[in-house]
């Protein structure tokens, strides 16, 4: 019996140990990931300024890493009752990662260094306005999706949260413009033209502050 409380204990140690090394975790990894997409938004906006295209699009596939991160820290703390909200948020973030890396991928290896025809350029090349530049537009459709279902888990607990909810909310409205208007020819050959720069600087500043809200909301939780 001795040794049978011995080992109950040592057992009952050992859960203890893993659940505050869970819990750690979880918020180390949301913080980080809000750390990593506020940082990726902010030098994007920087590189459009400069203009720096390889920096603009190596941050943008360090992004989506962010986000997912970010995401699952969301999902990690939500209630049975917002379950399906958090797991509809983390489908479309994976959709938006998936597109948006192929995207930015092609740009930093494909379009920059080897010798493409002018067809090929015009289909892979984000600054022709082609097809991996509606693939992009798509992508943050999805992520203004995702962030739309995220923003319904975040529990308000103060007016930090109450702004982190509103704005994760209002961002989903980009999802219909990102889905619609590649549809209509208006953008077309816009991938760096002046007004797709300013729209861009536009969504930057909006989004720069669910990223710094989201790493305060974690610095908060118990995940």
């Amino acid at each position: 019996s001795r040794f049978t409380g011995r080992s109950k204990s040592r057992r009952g140690r050992i859960i203890i140990s893993s659940g505050c090394l869970g819990d750690g975790t979880n918020r180390a990894v949301a913080g980080a990931g809000a750390l990593i997409v506020t940082g990726s938004v902010v030098l994007f906006a920087v590189f459009m300024l400069i203009p720096w295209d390889f920096g603009s699009y190596f941050v943008c596939m360090l992004l989506p890493i962010g986000y997912m991160m970010m995401c699952g820290g969301f999902c990690a703390e939500c209630g049975e009752r917002h379950r399906a909200a958090a797991y509809a948020g983390m489908g479309f973030a994976a959709v938006y990662t998936a597109l948006v890396l192929l995207v930015y991928f092609a740009q930093t290896t494909a379009v920059r260094l080897d010798s493409l025809d002018e067809q090929a350029m015009r289909m892979l090349d984000y600054g022709k306005g082609g097809l991996f530049f509606y693939y992009d537009l798509l992508g943050y459709g999805m992520m203004a999706l995702s962030t739309f279902f995220v923003g319904l888990t975040v529990d308000v607990r103060d007016g930090a949260d109450r702004w982190l909810k509103g704005l994760m909310l209002g961002h989903g409205v980009f999802f219909f413009s990102c889905l619609l208007m590649p549809m209509t020819g208006v953008l077309s050959g816009e991938g760096n033209g002046v007004g797709g720069t300013i729209a861009l600087e536009v969504w930057c500043a909006y989004f720069t502050p669910i990223g710094v809200l989201s790493f305060v909301h974690f610095r908060k939780s118990r995940i």
